[in-house]
């Protein structure tokens, strides 16, 4: 394929488009919601009114506000519903030809929508992420040509590092500079892999990036291959994103037919091909070596670095590892430019991020939001707010995050900000918590998730986090003295100090954050629990 082809395909794919289009959601979230049935509907009545030499019906991906779904969203009115029901689908297009319908009208323009900066989603909920010609007819695979036909691979490099784009999966390491490292390997087999092993509770980013827009992190993948000269690429999705594997299946297949990968890509000496691994749904195969054993065939065990991956990776092999949303930021900075994209965000933080906003909020779904905006204005303006009472904390970065009290919601959402108030971006979860939340119960749920993800190679991971969930519960039970809780504490700093792998490293963070900024709760608990085995303890404690 030649890049005039490239553009016939995207001109055909306009041609066939209908001058409204109903977008239907598709995604996981709304499927459940029975939206796959409602867009049949909708495509019937279209029939039915003869109204199919105007209007379109698309199942697209997600449009983001998942707790309102199922959602359908008409261009070019820009009309959006929520909550759609089966028995009102028809008369959704129906409306189109001059009827009513009483299926709920949503608002376009609310700052759940409004305040959002949408880059990797830019086309999410727009385009039918099943037919490779719609992405190609909004620019798909136009930055893959410009990189192989114009940039040299140490240009594509500078490009991103220029950009100041860091990883998405949680660490925040430079992708540019773990790029450079992978290509500065002597010349041989070097490999890529796509981590998609999404595990946090409360997070399902990147499990929507890839329903609604897999042929974006291919095109990155195919670009990051380019610059660090790899030629076989693995995506590890996990066995319980069953519509992202197969959506990532039909687009790995699509771009082989248009030879966009495989040998050959452009009409260039350049080759790459991906395939896909399912993962068995274990946490720890999120960490870099321990998803390398997995690829591997092997239990996902972590293992001690140095060697790292860039250096020694996949059957010990230079390996490129990036997450998901951090492939899906490729193209539009090699089509936009770095200046562009720095232009976006804070000084140490550039560009923007996904997070799934969920919990005790009035609206929730996934956003995309500039780095820098604060707490306060995703939690209170876009999300709405807690629907009876007032934020008690937000929790981010999942099972390795802090609990952020509402006093500090005027925080910044960037790398530097979050670390320096016990937290961490971690890949995108953000979890709202009201004034009737115990954040003592809130530590015990994260470190019951940790207790069962360890791997257990290393005693104190496989150890410590036993210990620190049965010391919760003996706090929460009401049995426990001043001493468990500095043996807490204690050994908190005793797991993440000593463990083998970051699982460990920061299993112990909202244990820290919560007795950081919540310590009366532990202390109310306790003065109950030592004034029944008898003794006198004052608030000092």
């Amino acid at each position: 394929m030649d890049y005039q082809e490239l553009l016939d395909i995207a001109e055909a794919e306009k041609n066939r488009q209908k001058s409204i289009r109903v977008h239907c959601c598709t995604s996981t979230g709304c499927q459940a919601s029975n939206s796959v049935e409602i867009m049949k509907n909708m495509k019937n009545a279209v029939k039915t009114l003869g109204l199919e030499y105007r209007v379109q019906v698309v199942g697209v991906g997600c449009m983001g506000a998942c707790g309102r779904g199922p959602l359908v969203q008409i261009d070019p009115n820009d009309i959006l519903y929520e909550e759609v029901k089966l028995e009102n689908a028809a008369s959704i297009i129906d409306a189109l030809n001059g009827g009513t319908t009483e299926a709920i009208k949503g608002d376009s323009q609310h700052p759940f929508f409004s305040h959002q900066l949408r880059i990797v989603r830019e086309h999410t909920g727009k385009i039918d992420p099943e037919r490779i010609e719609e992405y190609i007819a909004v620019g798909g695979y136009q930055s893959l040509y410009h990189a192989i036909h114009e940039m040299s691979p140490s240009e594509v490099m500078n490009e991103i590092t220029r950009s100041g784009l860091r990883g998405r999966g949680g660490g925040g390491y430079s992708t540019g500079l773990k790029w450079a490292t992978v290509a500065k390997m002597p010349e041989g087999q070097k490999y890529m892999i796509c981590n998609g092993d999404e595990g946090d509770p409360g997070a399902f980013m990147d499990r929507n990036v890839l329903e609604s827009d897999p042929h974006l992190v291919l095109e990155g993948m195919a670009i990051a291959a380019y610059a660090v000269g790899a030629n076989h690429g693995f995506i590890y999705v996990r066995a319980e994103y069953p519509l992202a594997i197969q959506r990532l299946q039909k687009a790995i297949k699509q771009a082989k037919k248009y030879g966009l990968l495989g040998s050959q890509i452009f009409d260039c000496p350049f080759d790459f091909k991906i395939d896909i691994r399912i993962g068995a749904g274990a946490f720890i195969c999120g960490e870099e070596t321990a998803l390398i054993q997995s690829v591997e065939g092997k239990r996902g065990n972590p293992v001690p670095r140095p060697p790292y991956p860039a250096q020694s990776g996949l059957w010990g092999c230079p390996t490129l590892i990036n997450n998901v949303e951090t492939f899906a930021n490729i193209a539009p900075i090699i089509k936009k430019g770095a200046d562009w994209y720095a232009n976006i965000g804070t000084k140490d933080s550039k560009g923007t991020k996904i997070f799934a906003l969920t919990g005790k909020v009035r609206n929730n779904g996934l956003i995309e939001v500039p780095m820098g905006i604060t707490l306060r204005e995703i939690v209170e303006e876009m999300g709405g707010g807690v629907p009876d009472g007032e934020v008690k904390a937000v929790q981010t970065g999942g099972p390795s995050g802090g609990c952020i009290p509402a006093s500090m919601l005027d925080t910044p959402v960037d790398y530097k900000s979050l670390s320096s108030v016990g937290s961490m971006m971690g890949s995108g979860g953000m979890v709202v918590m009201d004034e009737e939340t115990s954040m003592v119960e809130v530590a015990q749920f994260y470190m019951d998730f940790c207790r069962g993800e360890t791997c257990g190679k290393c005693i104190p991971c496989r150890t410590g986090t036993v210990q620190l969930y049965a010391l919760l519960s003996k706090i929460l039970n009401k049995q426990a003295t001043s001493l468990d809780l500095e043996r807490l504490e204690e050994l908190s700093y005793l797991v993440k100090d000593t463990s083998l792998c970051g699982l460990g490293m920061t299993a112990p963070n909202p244990v820290l954050s919560t007795l950081h900024y919540f310590k009366q709760e532990y202390l109310d608990l306790l003065q109950e629990s030592e004034f029944n085995n008898g003794k006198v303890v004052t608030a000092a404690h």
